[in-house]
C-alpha cells in the first residue's frame, strides 16, 4: 500500500487549482470548454477548422507532466506493458463512450459540473460508476 504525505495532498490540491484556472482562462479568453476529447475528436474532423490553440493545448498535455517530473527530479513511469489487448479494448471502449455522451471527464467533470450542468453531472456519474464496475470485475471477477 502506497503511504501519502501532506506534500502529495498539497501538489493534488495544486494540480486540481491550475486544472481549473486553465478550464476558467480557456473559457474566458476562447469561448471553449476545456475537454480533452472534444479538442481531439474536432482535429480528426474534416469538417472543424484546425485552430492552432488545439495543437497547443494537446502539446500541453503531454509537455507539462514531462516539465513537472523534470523540474522535481520524478522518474517517469514505464508504460505499461502487461495486457496490450486489453488496454486497446479500453480506450476502443472509452472513445465510445466520450463520443456517445459528447465529451469526457474534464469537459464534464471539470467544466460541466462547475457550470452546473445537469446533463454533465449525470455523464461523470456514469463514468465512474462504470469505471468502479469494470474495476471490480477485472480485480475480482476475471481475476486480471
Amino acid at each position: 500500500m502506497v503511504e501519502l504525505t501532506s506534500s502529495d495532498f498539497f501538489l493534488a490540491a495544486f494540480g486540481g487549482i491550475l486544472i481549473g484556472i486553465s478550464a476558467i482562462l480557456m473559457l474566458y479568453f476562447i469561448g471553449r470548454i476545456a475537454g480533452i476529447c472534444g479538442i481531439t475528436f474536432s482535429l480528426l474532423d474534416s469538417n472543424e477548422i484546425n485552430k492552432p490553440w488545439r495543437w497547443v493545448f494537446l502539446l500541453g498535455l503531454i509537455l507539462g507532466p514531462l516539465l513537472v517530473h523534470q523540474i522535481y527530479k520524478l522518474p517517469i513511469p514505464d508504460a505499461p506493458t502487461d495486457n496490450i489487448p486489453l488496454l486497446i479494448l479500453a480506450g476502443l471502449i472509452t472513445g465510445f463512450g466520450t463520443k456517445l455522451s459528447n465529451g469526457c471527464t474534464s469537459g464534464h467533470g471539470v467544466c460541466g459540473i462547475a457550470r452546473f450542468s445537469s446533463r454533465s453531472l449525470v455523464a461523470t456519474i456514469t463514468f465512474m460508476l462504470f469505471g468502479f464496475v469494470s474495476v471490480y470485475a477485472l480485480k475480482h471477477l476475471v481475476g486480471l
